[in-house]
């Protein structure tokens, strides 16, 4: 249970969009408090989405042993779902980079990391995705104990989280190093960010259709 739900996060956590503003952030005139701001959002946000996901599925009944067919029929659907995003997102192709073209509202925000706006940036960038989701009802759904669901809502959440806390980490460790690492691969992300996405959207999505089909098959 706890692999299964930990590799779901996982997927769940590479998000380009995540080092792109953490780079932004620890590029800034003061890069401690900005990304420290973003990284507050993120475990806020995670942690809270965590909670009210556990609570909405036990609340409907989804851990019991009867529950089998539409436990493995939301995480089927689950699956589909990313499948679509993945194929919108490989239909859409990215454009070249256009500085007259005005910056969406997360870089806009990130521009000007005021603590509350990077607090805020945190929360909308790691607003929960469909793996997260996935991630939270493995856990939720399951027989584990008491102890064992803490520990493993608190693992989904940090490895939600990591490109929140992995950054800072990071820079406090290392500070010019890892600015200039983050430099390096912002330019990396801004050319094959896209692909990325497309491709861990497509894995996760399949991941979760044949999880759900083979619990199916097994009710």
């Amino acid at each position: 249970m706890l692999a299964q739900a930990l590799g779901y996060a996982l997927l769940g956590a590479i998000s380009p969009t995540a080092l792109v503003v953490a780079a932004v952030f620890l590029g800034s005139e003061n890069p401690r408090r900005a990304a420290l701001y973003f990284f507050f959002g993120a475990v806020l946000i995670t942690v809270v989405m965590a909670v009210v996901l556990f609570l909405v599925l036990r609340a409907g009944g989804l851990s019991h042993p009867t529950a089998r067919q539409p436990r493995y029929g939301l995480r089927l659907g689950l699956g589909v779902l990313a499948l679509g995003v993945g194929a919108l997102l490989a239909r859409r192709t990215p454009r070249p980079p256009n500085p007259d073209k005005k910056p969406n509202l997360v870089m806009r925000m990130a521009a000007s990391p005021a603590p509350r706006a990077a607090f805020a940036v945190g929360v909308l960038v790691f607003t929960p995705s469909i793996t997260y989701v996935a991630a939270v009802q493995v856990i939720a759904t399951s027989n584990a104990d008491t102890a064992l669901v803490v520990v493993g809502l608190a693992l989904v959440a940090g490895i939600d989280a990591m490109f929140a806390w992995l950054p800072l980490l990071l820079f406090l460790a290392a500070p010019d190093a890892t600015t200039r690492r983050l430099k390096e691969l912002d330019g990396w992300l801004h050319s094959h960010g896209h692909k990325l996405l497309v491709v861990v959207t497509a894995v996760a999505g399949i991941a979760l259709v044949a999880d759900g089909v083979a619990g199916l098959a097994g009710a």
